[in-house]
Formats: structure tokens, C-alpha cells, sequence
């Protein structure tokens, strides 16, 4: 962990940040992926539950716990480390719309009988992307667990090889019914996946819905739309379609 008065960050090894919080805004998202993440909200705007994979320093945990309220919310976190940091990092205790899950992903998945109506799928390591994530089982399983509905979205981070290896395992788990977008200047990628057959989204009504978003929750949601609009179209081209 590392403290410099102003932000509070984990990091994984010197050039590679886990997770970072303003000391000053605890429950702001600071980092430009974990914004493009929430996202999801354009496409299901209420959700009743989230499933997060990683814990980190909290910061979409936080993010969701605060303004989702009517949505449960449960981590999921490998390293009991991380979890026993995460006071210091603002993180609500448990209760019953917030629970943290000391596991690995892929067995709790595998196991585990809920159903929810998103996952965000952002378990690292100081390679990136975990490795236990690079099989179609654990991508079937995640699209398993979402109800009708549902959307996955996925921090992809690493090498370029690793990276697209992902963008291929949850294509051909959602039947190519996902937006992949790069994450300007952090060199991430986001991936959101539907569960459900999709037909060509609304978008006027999603640029609508964007305006909302942005007042309650003090995002850029109609620069998000214009973008996934603009990313999607690019998609269908290269696809055909």
C-alpha cells in the first residue's frame, strides 16, 4: 500500500496500480476504467444485484454500495490480505445488502447457485488479467450465473496476446453479443456482454437514459453512450453485419 496524503493506492509491483482512492473523496472511482465499467447502467439501469470479482482497494464496491442502493452487492476476493486492508480504504462492513467472499473466482462461480443481474469481472494480478480466468469454463459459468438480462463486464488487462485471448473466450460465450473498448491512457480494455439474445440497441433511448444517469450518479454517461454508439457501429463492420 501506498500513502502519499493525497491518495491511498495497492499496488501489485512499482509500475502496476491495483486500485487507488482520493483520501479526500473515498467513494469517487479514480481510476478512468473502473468509470467505464459502471457503464453497464446504460443497458440495466437497476440492477437488484452485483457480483464483483476483486476487491482491491473497494473502489467500485464502494461505488455501487453507495449509489445503487436498492441493488445487493457481493465481492468476491482471493487474497485475505487485500480484504483485511479494506477498512482503510473505506469500505463498508457487511451487511445485508453487502457481503465480501474471501475465495478464488473460479471455484465460487463453479459452485456457487445465485443468480445476479451483473458481474464486474476485475481480478488482477501484477501481469494483469488473472490467469485462472483464461478458460471457457469460467466464462460459461459467469454467463451461467447472470439472469435473463444480464451483463458481464470485464477489466482486460495485459499483454496484447492475453487480452485478445479473453475477447475470444467471452465471444464465443456470448455468441459475439459484446462491446470491447479501449480505456484511453491506461491501456485497459472494457468488455460488456449480454446475456441475453440482443437485438440492435436503442440508442436514442440510451443517450436518454444517459442524461438521467449522469444527475444521479455524477458520471459522463452521455460521453459513455456516444462512444459504445461509436464502438459498436465500428464492431458491426468489422463483423459484417
Amino acid at each position: 500500500m501506498q500513502d502519499d496524503g493525497v491518495t491511498r493506492a495497492l499496488h501489485f509491483s512499482a509500475g502496476f496500480v491495483q486500485s487507488e482512492m482520493c483520501i479526500e473523496k473515498p467513494y469517487a472511482l479514480a481510476l478512468r476504467y473502473t468509470r467505464k465499467m459502471m457503464a453497464f447502467l446504460l443497458f440495466r439501469p437497476l440492477p437488484k444485484s452485483v457480483t464483483i470479482v476483486g476487491l482491491g482497494g473497494g473502489s467500485l464496491t464502494k461505488f455501487c454500495y453507495h449509489q445503487l442502493p436498492r441493488a445487493r452487492i457481493t465481492t468476491v476476493e482471493i487474497n485475505h490480505d487485500v480484504i483485511e486492508l479494506s477498512p482503510l480504504f473505506h469500505v463498508p462492513g457487511e451487511s445485508e445488502r453487502m457481503s465480501i467472499v474471501h475465495a478464488d473466482a473460479a471455484d465460487y462461480f463453479a459452485a456457487t447457485p445465485d443468480r445476479v443481474d451483473v458481474i464486474l469481472l476485475d481480478g488482477c494480478d501484477a501481469n494483469g488479467i488473472a490467469p485462472a480466468f483464461s478458460d471457457a469454463q469460467f466464462y460459461r459459468n459467469l454467463r451461467g450465473r447472470l439472469r435473463p438480462g444480464g451483463v458481464l463486464v470485464a477489466n482486460l488487462v495485459g499483454s496484447v496476446q492475453v487480452v485478445e485471448l479473453h475477447v475470444r473466450l467471452i465471444a464465443e460465450t456470448f455468441a459475439n453479443q459484446l462491446i470491447v473498448q479501449n480505456v484511453s491512457r491506461e491501456g485497459n480494455r472494457v468488455a460488456f456482454a449480454f446475456n441475453d439474445p440482443w437485438l440492435p440497441p436503442d440508442w436514442a433511448m440510451i443517450q436518454l437514459r444517459a442524461k438521467r444517469l449522469q444527475r444521479r450518479h455524477g458520471l459522463d454517461y452521455p460521453a459513455f453512450a456516444r462512444r459504445l454508439r461509436r464502438t459498436y457501429e465500428q464492431q458491426k463492420l468489422r463483423r459484417g453485419i
